[in-house]
């Protein structure tokens, strides 16, 4: 985990995707695809405005990776932690029913693989793969604990659109789209 300063404004988030939303994670699309088809999901869904920014935002921390000089996740053994990296650089600028969900969405995957055995069959590779990294399914004392945490159904709806939004090709809104939401939650 890097010790860098939290974001200054919106202006270097929206920089970030700008910057390094091009390169690939260990899926078929690019981080800012993958984002952008994250963040769809949730507003088709019908999630309020600070669940969309959070499922828009979830994945900032591979990007702070990648700005740092780091590799993706997919080529290194250990866990980079980069849904608390991401979440603790936006906290300065985010409210914390966005940051919140952004920090339990690991959390959350590895809660839905130990609760639901045909969640965890239908991961793409790099989600199996990054499973193993992240610890793997909560063992029945992590699901409690996860289960009474504030926020935990938020993290589980966040898990889901982040699963399904991994389709190549995909005409999707793009990062602009966005920004009037961001900067009013931003403002808050």
């Amino acid at each position: 985990m890097s010790d860098e300063p939290p974001a200054r404004g919106l202006d270097e988030v929206l920089d970030l995707f700008e910057t390094w939303g091009r390169e690939r994670y260990d899926e078929d699309v690019s981080q800012l695809d993958h984002a952008l088809q994250t963040a769809a999901l949730a507003a088709a869904a019908g999630a309020d405005d600070a669940l969309v920014a959070a499922a828009l935002l979830h994945d900032v921390g591979h990007l702070l990776e990648l700005r740092s000089g780091g590799v993706t996740d997919g080529d290194v053994d250990d866990d980079l932690g980069h849904e608390h990296r991401g979440a603790a650089w936006l906290a300065g600028i985010m409210p914390g029913e966005v940051v919140g969900p952004i920090a339990d969405h690991v959390a959350a995957k590895r809660y839905r693989c130990a609760v639901d055995p045909a969640y965890r069959a239908g991961l793409s590779a790099g989600s199996t793969v990054s499973l193993a990294r992240q610890g793997g399914p909560m063992d029945p004392d992590e699901v409690a604990a996860f289960e009474a945490r504030a926020g935990c159904a938020e993290a589980v709806r966040l898990r889901g659109w982040d699963d399904d939004g991994k389709v190549d090709g995909l005409t999707i809104a793009p990062l602009a789209a966005y920004e009037p939401l961001l900067r009013r939650l931003g403002e808050r």
